[in-house]
């Protein structure tokens, strides 16, 4: 089956589901949504999920104060039984700190009562775009013959393709508008590619690319290596996307035996973009981001200074979140624990000297550093 045969943008009015336990709110909302969207309703989670398991729903409008559930909670649940569902908050209580959490969880965007009507109505309609964008992914990445990760005239093809679908929807009658030709243009493009995949990929990515950046500002670097080094980072795991073995236990420690995981994913990323003629520094970290320091890494076994520069920043970038990040079914470690756990694999797995320097940039910058280790990455906020 041809990617173009296998997806089709979608030619009825969405769904949405709000979820109030109001009358008065969940009325307005239907009267302001109805001439756009089918309107379905919920007072309370219970109803909400029910709901869900019943009709395929394209939206949330979620309030977070609910008689039987917090609405991060219920979002929460949203995401792990119905994760192709968008989830916008709406709150009337809500602070900074509680949309941030919800973002982290998964939800769009969010609004704060009171709110205006061309406001949301502007928000669901981009949000909605923003799904069928990802559902477009989703069709490619479910599809395990996808050419995507084919040889090298079969994925520029893909990538046309894809590139051509994604820059369509919801810019049908605009002839200015991106096209995916150039890498800034795609990176909206790069980004859903994670996110389809897995929310916590598109977070570990974007703060990755945050913690090689406080490093490399400390070095000489040039400003295109300044940014190759930002988007390499960013897509040190795009490989993970494709089809892939299954990660040995422990996979996020630094003691895990990474082959064959990081010797697959590792290769099939550098490939994967090839045909998007990025800088060849964002190849080489995506490929090079799991050698060590002491040449007993993948999947080249290169060592010293023959590992790439940026790729060793992002490879102490990379284990640092691991080892800090809050991620199902693992504890994270304090950033003092795992500056030292890094700073005892120097001269092993890590460079010596960027080892030295991480660690105190990272003492410098301790008291921002959870934050920026808990949340995501709210592109999408109102």
């Amino acid at each position: 089956m041809t990617l173009s045969a296998s997806y089709n943008a979608p030619q009825s009015k969405p769904t949405v589901l709000v979820v109030d336990d109001e009358a008065g709110p969940r009325d307005a909302l239907k009267v302001i949504l109805r001439p756009f969207f089918n309107i379905r309703l919920a007072e309370n989670a219970r109803t909400a999920m029910n709901i869900l398991k019943e009709e395929p729903i394209d939206l949330i409008t979620l309030d977070q104060k609910l008689p039987d559930r917090h609405g991060i909670d219920l979002l929460q649940d949203i995401k792990h039984d119905h994760a192709d569902i968008e989830v916008i908050i709406i709150t009337g209580y809500g602070s900074l700190k509680s949309a941030m959490e919800g973002l982290k969880y998964g939800a769009a965007g969010y609004l704060l009562k009171p709110f205006n009507v061309a406001e949301l109505v502007s928000l669901i309609n981009q949000t909605i775009e923003k799904k069928q964008r990802l559902d477009l992914i989703r069709t490619i990445l479910q599809d395990p013959s996808s050419s995507l990760w084919g040889s090298e005239s079969d994925c520029a093809r893909a990538w046309k393709f894809l590139k051509t679908a994604y820059f369509a929807i919801g810019n049908k009658e605009d002839e200015t508008a991106c096209d995916g030709s150039s890498p800034q243009d795609i990176l909206p493009l790069l980004s859903d590619l994670l996110e389809a995949k897995d929310r916590q990929l598109l977070n570990h990515s974007s703060r990755v690319s945050f913690y090689a950046t406080l490093l490399a500002n400390r070095l000489n670097l040039t400003g295109v290596e300044q940014k190759s080094l930002a988007l390499g980072a960013f897509l040190h795991d795009i490989g993970e996307i494709g089809p892939l073995p299954d990660r040995k236990p422990g996979s996020g420690s630094l003691s895990a035996v990474q082959s064959p995981y990081s010797n697959v994913h590792a290769e099939n990323g550098a490939r994967m973009i090839l045909p998007l003629g990025l800088p060849a520094e964002v190849g080489q970290i995506i490929s090079c981001h799991h050698e060590h320091w002491d040449g007993t890494g993948y999947p080249y076994g290169l060592q010293g200074e023959g590992i790439p520069l940026l790729a060793r920043i992002v490879g102490i970038a990379q284990m640092f979140d691991e080892l800090t990040a809050e991620t199902p079914g693992r504890m994270p470690l304090s950033i003092d624990k795992a500056i030292r756990q890094i700073s005892l694999h120097a001269h092993t797995y890590f460079d010596p000297r960027l080892t030295a320097l991480f660690a105190h940039v990272a003492e410098e910058c301790k008291a921002s550093l959870p934050a920026m280790a808990v949340a995501g990455t709210p592109n999408n906020t109102h």
